[in-house]
């Protein structure tokens, strides 16, 4: 499906010094704001408290996020999760404060915040066991029908686990790097391995780097988007380096940078199909999507945008630069039965 067809190549490699520079000197300032500022981290990393409230109305969650920010506990995420009445408090470590009083202070101010009304403990019974449990009520019986917001649940994640988790989160990177790398070179060849795997290094670096300057915050929403960047870049490098294959088995008096340069502009409508419509869809979650998808699509744009950019400009030239040719890609007994040109190419003798 085209939308339109360029009938004459566009020279993409005649530029490819300069924007590569462009791009080294953009990954060079990603990876000194990673070394310098680092990773804003969020509370799956670093630990720290997790409440969870249920609202008999529907919650307004920017006048929640302002309460909660006035106890002055730090940087706090506040969003809603399953309906617009269940919210969801994460707050960071605090040493110098258990945990039972940050809950209290925290669940004390939704509760002021709730048209004045007042913190009190009732005692349930669940699985045979009596439990105290906060409540929020109108009245000192604690009528649940007069409850505005209700405790359901407080949670701690401690350092050793947010490690674990950032441990973790690493090693699934390194895994994916490594089996794109692996796939790479049994599909095509390992000059083509060794572009891609540079163009998608370029791509999360950059991510990281943005959130590094910024110090937006990197959570476990920002890592699921930074992996899918990574095999969302890595299939617009294996549709060219598959168009570039099938240029150098049909057109055999272009040279490599002729061969280039026309498997990538024969994918310019392609191109702007699938990551135009992918785009609009992410940027809907980054407008509509609230605090919850907020750095998620964040990171997805970011990666989306230079995932173009590095499959055309970085992938491709590298692999230009490493000499690639048509005897790397050819198999025996590939290509046009008896060989020379094929008559349909508007290219042959063409200077590009």
């Amino acid at each position: 499906m085209e939308f339109f067809r360029i009938k004459r190549d566009i020279p993409f490699m005649k530029h490819a010094f300069i924007f590569n520079v462009v791009s080294f000197l953009t990954f060079a300032a990603a990876v000194f704001f990673l070394v310098t500022r680092g990773l804003h981290l969020s509370i799956e990393f670093t630990g720290g408290t997790v409440i969870e409230a249920q609202y008999a109305q529907s919650v307004d969650v920017a006048q929640v996020r302002e309460t909660v920010e006035a106890l002055g506990f730090g940087e706090v995420q506040v969003q809603t999760f399953g309906t617009s009445r269940d919210l969801l408090v994460r707050l960071p470590l605090r040493d110098d404060i258990e945990q039972n009083e940050v809950v209290g202070r925290v669940f004390g101010a939704l509760c002021a915040a709730e048209a004045g009304k007042v913190m009190q403990r009732e005692t349930v019974t669940e699985r045979g066991e009596q439990i105290s449990q906060q409540v929020c009520s109108a009245d000192a019986a604690g009528d649940a029908a007069a409850e505005p917001v209700r405790l359901q649940r407080s949670e701690f994640v401690g350092p050793q686990v947010g490690r674990e988790l950032a441990v973790d989160g690493a090693m699934a990177l390194g895994f994916v790097v490594v089996g794109i790398m692996i796939y790479l070179a049994f599909r095509f060849e390992w000059k083509f391995a060794v572009a891609a795997i540079v163009a998608n290094l370029h791509d999360v670096v950059i991510i990281l780097g943005f959130f590094a300057f910024f110090q937006w915050e990197f959570s476990l929403a920002v890592l699921a988007a930074v992996l899918a960047v990574l095999g969302y870049s890595v299939n617009e490098s294996v549709v060219i380096f598959d168009r570039i294959r099938e240029a150098f088995r049909r057109y055999r008096k272009m040279n490599t940078q002729q061969v280039i340069d026309h498997a990538i502009t024969s994918t310019i409508s392609r191109t702007i199909i699938t990551h135009g419509s992918t785009q609009m869809m992410v940027l809907s979650m980054l407008i509509f999507g609230g605090a919850t998808l907020h750095y998620f699509a964040l990171a997805l744009t970011i990666g989306i945008l230079f995932g173009i950019y590095s499959s055309v400009f970085v992938a491709a030239a590298i692999a230009m630069w490493l000499g690639v040719k048509r005897e790397d890609l050819m198999r025996a007994g590939a290509g046009k039965p008896g060989g020379g040109d094929d008559p349909d190419d508007p290219n042959v003798g063409a200077v590009v």
